[in-house]
């Protein structure tokens, strides 16, 4: 029988989310040697030599730390370095490799899955759990939301002053005016008080997701797909608004576990999502299918047609054009593949 995602319904523990606070798993084995420039786009081999040096400051400073260990001296405050960038260019690979360079204890998570940890224990709680940490390394840093900015800006500050170091990625749209000096005057606006203690580096060039690729596939009938799910053991077979109920019943901190071992996700009458509420959660779904590298298929509307024209051109445009790039590039996976 195959299985449905709407009849999973994980239990995640506050101490089980900070253990999740790691890279995804296409990202175990990236370095810094392992991040290929485009010769194209100079600022992308700058980016990975900015971000090499500040992993190296990191050590350096957490060696120095364990020297005085026995000292009253305070804490040296924490550095940061602040990606930003187009889709696909590379950005989180450079992020993960400043985590795998840094020493335990460290962190790796989404600005999403950073708020889930601090709302499931608690500020305090999440101040003195991560405060331990040479390096906070931030994927998808996001300014859209003005409670989860300002409650994630004041708990970089009390990190900082704690002297755990910072690194943040972030997104910017396809042919924004200005693009990386308005994003990067965003991110320190909102973080304020310890807007000087990042570094801001542009990474250009095009998304890598669907440079020199097929377009993505077209979708299937209900009974090739029924049949497709039917062959691939650990697959999933959802109806699309049966689903997004099931998601609109758990909370997003919940998906990581809820996709857990899944080798494929099928997805019968897809549809655009008309409820923003919903089609954000979507977009969670789809960040964690990705980092998991879980193939979809569907049948219905195209992957690239769930989300309406009015939410692309909203404020959560960003968001949406992350997530359908993201399932195109799922689209083209096979199950037995492997995506490092």
């Amino acid at each position: 029988m195959v299985l449905s995602l709407a009849d999973i319904t994980p239990d995640v523990t506050p101490d089980e989310l900070v253990a999740q606070l790691v890279p995804p798993s296409m990202f175990d084995e990236v370095s810094f040697d392992s991040y290929i420039p485009d010769p194209a786009e100079p600022s992308q081999a700058e980016a990975r030599d900015a971000c090499r040096a500040f992993a190296e400051n990191v050590v350096a400073a957490k060696s120095k730390k364990k020297k005085g260990l026995f000292g009253k001296k305070k804490p040296t405050e924490g550095t940061g370095i602040y990606l930003d960038g187009g889709f696909g260019v590379g950005k989180t690979h450079l992020l993960a490799s400043i985590y795998h360079s840094c020493p335990a204890p460290k962190s790796f998570g989404t600005f999403v899955e950073l708020t889930n940890v601090v709302g499931a224990l608690g500020f305090n709680r999440a101040v003195e759990e991560l405060s331990t940490r040479s390096v906070l390394c931030i994927d998808e840093f996001e300014l859209d939301d003005p409670g989860d900015t300002m409650l994630v800006s004041r708990l970089l500050a009390e990190l900082t002053a704690a002297g755990v170091s910072i690194a943040a990625t972030s997104n910017t749209l396809p042919g924004q005016l200005g693009e990386g000096r308005f994003a990067a005057a965003d991110f320190l606006r909102e973080i304020k008080r310890i807007s000087g203690l990042f570094e801001t580096i542009r990474v250009d060039g095009p998304d890598y997701r669907h440079r020199d690729l097929p377009p993505a596939p077209e979708p299937m009938s209900d009974t090739e797909l029924e049949g497709l799910a039917q062959s691939v053991p650990g697959s999933t077979l959802d109806d699309f608004d049966t689903l997004c109920r099931h998601l609109d019943s758990l909370h997003p901190s919940k998906y990581n576990r809820l996709v857990e071992g899944i080798s494929q996700v099928c997805l019968e009458d897809v549809h655009p999502v008309a409820n923003q509420a919903i089609a954000l959660r979507v977009v969670v779904l789809a960040d964690r299918l990705y980092d998991a590298g879980i193939p979809v298929r569907n049948s219905g509307a195209k992957l690239d047609e769930i989300f309406t024209e009015e939410m692309l051109n909203g404020g959560y445009k960003k968001k949406y054009l992350r997530a359908t790039s993201r399932l195109l590039a799922l689209s083209r996976f096979s199950p037995a593949e492997e995506n490092a």
